[in-house]
Parts: structure tokens; sequence; C-alpha cells
């Protein structure tokens, strides 16, 4: 990758995260190899004890790596103001996030092309794009785990930058729990990377050989006709008329021969553009920006999937965390071993988890769900697609460090999928650097609340099943009762963000009427400007987003090369 040597590139891509690493590889390696510039706001932070795949929970609480945003207080929350952790660094999240890496419901992106009438984005063209970005190790070293997971070839790649699949090694009661929530009733996945989600299984993560993978991979033997910056964060597009030619970064100018892309994410993508003219007209008179294109329906249509734990104190003879977490010499010693190799108890505990992603019949009974649109209704009874997340083995002692010192416990999280609450992202101020207001509303819709009731009284049974139940040494966190009211106050309490921000400016079809960008990710009334992040996905996917990032990036790639036909050999004479 070259230094900048000019102002001037054939693409400037803005924002360093998955979407953004993964659109600059995508151009930069074309055969044409275009000029691509790469500006990221955050550092680049290559301290490998960032990558130790047992400490990846703990990332996000490095200060240096992480904007600290927080939502406003929530109405439907207590007042609380929920984290909104974002990374600050070259990689993005996917530097800080837990390292979940799933891909969601083949018909979440049938629903995606069908919404933007475009099949670019439907399953079969996305799924070659998920299996062009990685290459995946579905390895299980211990034949006695071999039911648990039985990925097949077809469903995954084996070429791509980003290494992901099973941990080596799992904690001893991992296995016990799989078999506790079979006799529960939870049916097994093999795949949750098939394109059906439905069941429970092994999370694929985005580690390898005990180490965090990261958007940064994808950049690894990069051709240097990209250049990559960073500690240059983007306060605005430079704009001639209504046409981009580059942008603005602490005084100076990168400019775009061809096309500006944002890579920046739902909460920055749409600070730059309003900062830039480009936005709701009476918020930009508000803070005195003059106003280029009112665009309305910016920053509206937030939406992100949350959760709520479950915790239980757990006999200590099922596991040896204790053994490891309250011993500082055995964690030191770990830390040794696997600087040495990358193997050892760090690459052993908390790496390996499990999740569920179900249907609930109950909850399609409720009055709520009756009084949903009919179309939202048809896409939640379609087969792929769950009503939530049931996930095991949450580390809560590594992401709250003032958790009680007795390791020997189970956090389960329960996540709503396909809530139906819309937030926005707002403007606050004049300065390009001020955040804006982020405002998700959680539980602000009905079907949300009731939702939330119905999937918690579900695991709550889970968890009171003989083979749960035989291992329970005392209840650690739970609704106070079963009753409707505590499980709501519950939610309300201890609910957070999953970092799943999605579609504050959202692709749609011709003519639509909330679209900020078209399904070749231009935004509308501007020239060669477009957007290729989570903001644009106009469906709130069911899976943990990097995945979806990541292909978002990728797709708008591989629509640029096309455009630009960036793939044609150059003649020779």
């Amino acid at each position: 990758m070259s230094s900048p040597t000019d102002h001037t590139w054939d693409f400037v891509i803005v924002g360093g995260g998955p979407a953004g690493c993964a659109l600059a590889s995508n151009l930069a390696r074309s055969a044409k190899r275009p000029r691509v510039l790469l500006l990221e706001a955050g550092p680049r932070n290559e301290d490998l004890s960032l990558r130790v795949d047992g400490q990846r929970w703990a990332t996000f609480l490095q200060t240096d790596m992480n904007w600290g945003y927080k939502t406003t207080p929530q109405e439907h929350c207590n007042g609380r103001q929920i984290d909104y952790s974002r990374g600050k660094v070259l990689g993005g999240s996917s530097a800080i996030n837990f390292g979940v890496y799933t891909v969601g419901a083949r018909d979440d992106y049938d629903q995606w092309a069908t919404l933007v009438g475009d099949e670019t984005f439907g399953w079969e063209r996305m799924k070659a794009r998920f299996c062009g970005l990685e290459t995946f190790d579905g390895t299980i070293v211990d034949p006695k785990h071999a039911k648990y997971a039985a990925p097949q070839t077809i469903h995954h790649g084996s070429t791509g930058g980003l290494r992901v699949g099973f941990a080596r090694e799992w904690e001893q009661d991992l296995p016990l729990m799989l078999d506790v929530f079979e006799q529960a009733g939870l049916a097994r996945n093999l795949d949750h990377n098939s394109g059906d989600p439905i069941g429970m299984g092994l999370i694929i993560n985005s580690s390898h050989q005990g180490r965090r993978v990261t958007a940064t991979d994808l950049l690894e033997g990069a051709p240097d006709n990209l250049t990559v910056i960073t500690e240059a964060p983007v306060q605005r597009v430079i704009l001639e008329g209504l046409k981009a030619v580059g942008v603005a970064s602490n005084g100076r100018q990168y400019l775009a021969s061809r096309e500006v892309i944002l890579t920046a994410g739902s909460l920055d993508t749409p600070r730059i553009l309003m900062h830039s003219g480009l936005g709701p007209a009476e918020q930009l008179q508000q803070f005195h920006i003059p106003v280029r294109k009112d665009i309305s329906t910016l920053g509206k249509g937030l939406r992100d999937h949350f959760f709520a734990p479950l915790c239980f104190k757990r006999d200590p003879a099922t596991n040896d965390r204790n053994a490891f977490f309250g011993d500082p010499a055995a964690m030191k010693s770990a830390m040794a071993r696997w600087n040495q190799d990358g193997t050892g108890p760090w690459a052993r505990h908390s790496c390996q988890i499990a999740a569920g992603w179900l249907k609930s019949d109950r909850l399609m009974r409720t009055r709520e769900f009756q009084a949903l649109p009919a179309d939202v209704q048809d896409f939640m009874q379609r087969k792929t697609v769950p009503h939530y997340e049931f996930l095991t083995h949450f580390p809560l002692h590594l992401v709250a460090p003032e958790w009680p010192p007795d390791y020997s416990y189970i956090c389960m999280l329960v996540f709503l999928m396909n809530e139906q609450s819309s937030g926005e992202v707002r403007l606050q101020s004049s300065d390009p650097n001020v955040p804006l207001l982020f405002d998700p509303k959680f539980l602000s819709h009905e079907f949300d609340r009731r939702a939330c009731i119905e999937i918690f009284r579900h695991a709550l049974e889970v968890t009171r099943h003989p083979a749960f139940q035989k291992d329970v040494v005392e209840t650690v966190i739970a609704p106070a009762s079963d009753s409707d009211s505590d499980i709501l106050e519950h939610w309300k309490n201890t609910l957070g963000s999953s970092w799943h921000m999605t579609g504050t400016a959202k692709m749609g079809g011709r003519g639509e009427r909330d679209a900020v960008v078209d399904s070749h990710f231009r935004l509308l009334g501007v020239d060669n400007l477009r957007i290729a992040d989570m903001s644009v996905v106009p469906v709130l996917t069911n899976n943990h987003t990097q995945a979806t990032a990541y292909v978002t990036g990728a797709t708008c790639g591989d629509v640029l090369v096309e455009e630009y036909n960036l793939n044609r050999e150059v003649a020779r004479l």
C-alpha cells in the first residue's frame, strides 16, 4: 500500500471498518488498478494484545479505540442512556466487537432484493460474496464434539481474507449446555451460515487459531494503488454544485476524480452528509448550515437489535473458570503462552459460544403480532426468519469488570429480532466534529414490548428444565417474577444495544419516497457520491451484522467494478 504522493485519487472511501475495507480491497485489486484512498478517523492500532481471542470481549473498553457513543435517554427504558460503542480505529467496529460472524437468513437478502427491485442483493448473489470474503475453518478437534456441527463446503469460502470458524478448544460446559438445550426442546442447527439460522448451534467466530480477525485482514497484500491514511476524520464532502469532488479532513482536501463513497456507518455517515449541506433542511437551518439539498429522510429509520440478560450461578464442578479467572498468575502464564503460539487458556476461555435463532408460535398468536401490517407478518412467517436469538456463555465478567468474582456462572442473552421500533439520528451542533444525537427509541413499539415478554418467558422455561436445573446453585439475574409487568421491567432496566445500527440512509427502489440511495448505492440527486455501509441496508438482517457490513461493502465494490469496467484487461500493443 502506498503513501500519499498527491491529493487526487480515482475513488475516495471514508471509513475503515468492515464495509470500507471490503470495498477498498475489491476496487484496488481490480484489473485496471484504480487509485483508491481509504480514510479512517482512528489510528492504525497494531498491538497484538488486542487480537487475543479470549479477550475480544473487553477491547471495547479501550477508550482510545472507541468513540464512546451513548443513546439519548430512552423513554421506554426508564430514562437510561444505552452504550452505543463504535470502533475508532482501522478495522472499525470489527476491532472492538464480540467476534460473532453470522450471515443471517436467506429470506433477509431476498427481501432486500425485492424492496429495492434489484437481484444484486438476492441470497444467491450475496452468498457468493460471503464465500468470496472468507476462508472458513470448520474443524472440530475433539471427536466427541463432532455431533454439534456439520458445515457443508457449498455454504463457505476457502480463499477470502477473513479467516472465520470454530475455536479449536472449548470450555468444558459448552457441550453440556448444548445437550441441555436439546433436551429442553430446542432444535439443533449444524450450520448457522447456510442461509437458514433456525435452531441452536455453534457460533462461527471472526477469529482463527486464537487470534481475532478484523477488517484490516482484507487489506493484507493489497497492491500499491491503495493508499490508507489513518487519524483523518472527515468533516464534510466537497461539492461543486451537486457533484462530489472530494472530502475535507482537518483542513486537508482529498479529491476524487471518479467517486466519493461514505462507509462511516449508520451513526456517522449522516453526520458527514448533514455538515455537507445534504440532509433535512429544517435541521440544517437550525444550525446555520447552508442547504445544498433537502433530504428529509436522512437520519430516519434507525433500527437495532437489543437484548436482555439471564444469569445463573452453576455447580463449580461443571467448569474450570474459577481456577483460571480467579488466579492472576494463571492468566499471566496463559498470556505468555498465547504470545508464543496463540494457544492455551486464552484461546479456550470465552472463545466458543453457542446461540439459537428461534421462532415463537405464541408470539404470532398475540394481538400485537396480528396488528402488524400484512407484509411484516408475511415476512416474519417465512421459513428462515427467526423471531429471537438465545445466546449462551456470554462472559459478563469481561464486559463488566465490576462483576462479582465467582466465575462459575452461565449468562445467557435474549435478543429480539425484527423489532418494529424505529428511531433517528439528529444534528445537535454546527460543529462537524460533534456527534449526532442517537435515539433508537427502544421498546417504543407495542409489538416489541409484547415480543420481549413472550420470548423471555420462553427462555425462562428453558432454564427450568430439569437438565438445566440440576446444576443451578442460584439465580443471579432474572425478572422479579413471571408476570408481564416484571418481565418488561427487567427489559427496561437491563436492555443493551447489540451495536447493530442500521437504516439511517435507506436504499430504495425507483420512486420510493423515503429512499436516500438507489440500488447502485448512489445518493439520490447528487453525482459521484455513494454510501456503502449499514446505513443503506433496508432490512435489519437476522444476525450479528458485521457480516452484513462486509458484504455491503463488497457488493458496492462489485457495482463500481462493473460500472467502470475495472476488470477489463488493458489491451497491450
